[in-house]
């Protein structure tokens, strides 16, 4: 899970460091589907219970992925992803705790909150001048994209575990999670869009590191409690807030390691 954090951070500042983050996030989902297409031939069709749970997912994925570009647009990444991760997993808990049944020790569950505390303090760090601090368009569109998120974590993890295995559900929803998106970019790019470029190398790699971030996390989900699966997975957010500040120059201040601390202490918590 820490490797699936680490990954999504990556792809995510791929997106974020692009100047036409909409044409990148199409070209980091198609290629991440257009990898998938060899593999069908050899993964089992899924029953209609388990479509039905991925065309709910496809929607969702869009939806996530609409916001989170809306979001880049108006904020910086330390701003945007953190507020956007943060908040997932404390919906997540909710939903498992309320509805799935789901128990979670004291210790895990003090360790979830750590985590919660850790990655929303980030993101309120800024430094003067940084791009959508305070900017109102920034935070609305990342908190909706940890709607998005929470929700599609949770479809994502019943599709792991209804599905013949986590695989089979990760290569089918994989294959078919760039159409929208892509389709969205082509209407309003235009053509343009599928002219080789540059781009096109650095979309295919953050496909296949998205591919292999949530193939992970699919994988968890589907042994062990949504809960602790989701909030782990957020600890993506301290390689988010470095690579924000050392990469994107966006700036890395003392709340920030302070609150990379309180993550830590919370994933330790969590294997206790």
């Amino acid at each position: 899970m820490l490797l699936a954090a680490l990954l999504h951070a990556v792809w995510n500042a791929l997106v974020k460091a692009t100047a036409d983050r909409l044409s990148m996030m199409a070209y980091v989902a198609g290629s991440g589907g257009l990898l998938m297409l060899p593999l069908l031939p050899f993964t089992p069709f899924p029953s209609w219970e388990v479509w039905k749970i991925i065309f709910l997912s496809l929607a969702l994925h869009t939806g996530y992925k609409v916001f989170l570009v809306k979001a880049y647009t108006h904020g910086d990444m330390g701003q945007v992803y953190p507020l956007a991760r943060g908040f997932a997993p404390a919906i997540v808990t909710f939903v498992g705790f309320m509805f799935l049944g789901e128990q979670l020790p004291p210790l895990a569950t003090l360790g979830v909150a750590l985590i919660i505390i850790g990655i929303v303090s980030l993101a309120w760090r800024s430094r003067t001048g940084a791009k959508g601090a305070g900017d109102p368009r920034a935070i609305f569109y990342a908190l909706g994209t940890s709607v998005f998120i929470a929700a599609y974590t949770l479809n994502d993890g019943l599709g792991g575990r209804v599905a013949e295995s986590a695989s089979a559900y990760v290569i089918w929803l994989f294959a078919l999670d760039g159409v929208s998106i892509t389709a969205i970019a082509l209407w309003r790019r235009g053509w343009v869009l599928l002219q080789p470029k540059r781009e096109w190398l650095y979309g295919m790699g953050g496909g296949a590191i998205s591919i292999v971030a949530y193939w992970l996390v699919i994988w968890a989900m589907s042994i062990t409690p949504l809960g602790p699966v989701a909030a782990l997975r957020e600890t993506s957010v301290v390689f988010g807030a470095l690579i924000s500040g050392l990469v994107l120059k966006e700036g890395l201040g003392p709340r920030a390691i302070i609150a990379a601390c309180v993550v830590t202490a919370g994933v330790m918590l969590l294997k206790m």
